[in-house]
């Protein structure tokens, strides 16, 4: 039977686990605040007129809504071109890192070779190189073949497999259990049958992780293009954006808005494919 002492230690613990569940709420939803309060104010920005942009205290509201600020830099600059060279860069990218890590992380989990591991290891290595040691060699070399100035040395490194999603997919790989790799090998599979029938599709969670990292990395890189890219018409977004900042007199508004329509993309990939995104990340990592 409940005695009354009982109760009360319940209803106390109880109370204690909904203040717990309270305070931490608000201290999330404090702290989204302070990351959602800049891109609130890059969205105010984009459709006020040029009197209200740097006033002080800052005016959230804006008197006029001005939506030509998205329309002009369309009309002075390239933003189309450089728009679909980022998705013609992304898209590219994407599909070759996908493939080609995977199929290195699928032998490194695998396939069983003579100096594998030592092979993982020298893999796993040069993610502790900085890009900035092998720039000016491999600049050399995309000079030599008339590659500057374009999208190759921006798209075809990618396939030949970028270390850490090797690193991710084999870890991933090595939790599928090896008996499906017996059973398809009795039913006459070789080992790209396995890799493409089984491996794959049991691996989307994964290689969807890999996805939204690549499109991320390339719509937002701003290095490479600068360092390959000398024309404005073949420049990527945020390279675009950066000449579209430099020029004589800046518009601060028209700045706002054309950041806020080039990260639109990344938001959808990211909004969309969120629940493979954390499903990945959990996943991945669990054996290895």
């Amino acid at each position: 039977m409940d005695t009354p002492t009982g109760g009360r230690i319940r209803h106390k613990v109880r109370a204690v686990r909904v203040l717990a569940q309270v305070f931490w709420t608000l201290i999330a939803a404090l702290g989204s605040a302070i990351f959602v309060l800049p891109f609130a104010w890059m969205i105010s920005t984009s459709v006020k007129p040029r009197w209200e942009q740097l006033i002080m205290p800052p005016k959230w509201i804006p008197s006029t809504f001005v939506w030509q600020n998205y329309i002009i830099p369309f009309q002075t600059h390239p933003f189309d071109h450089w728009y679909l060279n980022t998705l013609t860069l992304a898209i590219f990218n994407l599909i070759g890192v996908v493939l080609s890590s995977s199929l290195v992380a699928y032998a490194f989990a695998r396939l069983k070779f003579r100096g594998r591991d030592v092979l993982f290891i020298i893999l796993l290595s040069t993610m502790m190189l900085p890009g900035q040691v092998t720039l000016i060699p491999i600049y050399y070399m995309f000079s030599k073949l008339g590659w500057v100035d374009s999208l190759k040395p921006l798209i075809v490194p990618n396939y030949f497999g970028v270390p850490f999603y090797i690193f991710l997919l084999r870890q991933f790989f090595m939790t599928i259990h090896p008996e499906m790799d017996d059973a398809a090998e009795m039913d006459g599979c070789g080992y790209f049958g396995i890799y493409w029938r089984i491996i794959m599709p049991l691996s989307l969670p994964a290689l969807g992780v890999v996805a939204i990292f690549q499109f991320t990395y390339d719509w937002n890189d701003f290095f490479d293009p600068l360092i390959y890219i000398n024309t404005d018409i073949k420049a990527t977004i945020a390279l675009g954006l950066r000449f579209f900042q430099g020029r004589f007199d800046p518009q601060i508004a028209q700045t706002m808005a054309m950041t806020f329509v080039s990260i639109i993309p990344v938001l959808l990939v990211f909004y969309l494919s969120q629940r493979y995104f954390v499903q990945g990340i959990v996943m991945t990592g669990i054996k290895g």
